[in-house]
């Protein structure tokens, strides 16, 4: 097991760059905290004022939406099946379904969202994983995703 601070990340956002096509706004991965390969990731989203999709949702009354968060922990793990592939720039990751999603409390600005992804099953290049939210050690969303990893 790879593990840091969140001062000291595993990845770092160059690294996420590496592995990840999104980009702002839609990147919403700043580090990678911890890495069991093949098992579980831990990643970490700072949330700011700054983010765009405040001054739609809600003016006056900003929380990010909860699909937002859904998609971070998406992003971790991608990053968590890109860490263990060849050739990552020939690949990309496609998300294929989401179940049990839950959310149980608002993220506001100020917040850092820690999600940890884990593997619950793998075919090939088809995983499954359950992942979960928190914010100040409190669980504010999980879903269970299931993802493949494509040439490009």
């Amino acid at each position: 097991m790879t593990e840091t601070s969140p001062s000291q990340p595993v990845m770092d956002i160059q690294q996420i760059l590496d592995f990840l096509p999104h980009r702002y706004p839609m990147l919403l991965v700043d580090r990678i905290l911890e890495v069991e390969e093949g098992e579980r990731i831990v990643g970490l989203k700072n949330v700011t004022i700054n983010e765009p999709f405040f001054d739609g949702h809600f003016p006056g009354h900003p929380i990010m939406p909860g699909v937002l968060i859904v998609e971070a922990m998406a992003q971790a793990g991608g990053l968590l099946m890109m860490s263990e592939m060849e050739n990552v720039a020939e690949k990309v990751v496609y998300f294929m379904s989401l179940d049990d999603v839950k959310w149980r409390k608002p993220v506001v600005p100020g917040d850092q969202l820690i999600f940890e992804v884990e593997l619950v099953q793998r075919r090939r290049t088809i995983l499954r994983m359950h992942g979960v939210a928190k914010v100040d050690g409190v669980k504010v969303a999980e879903a269970t995703m299931m993802a493949t990893v494509m040439d490009r």
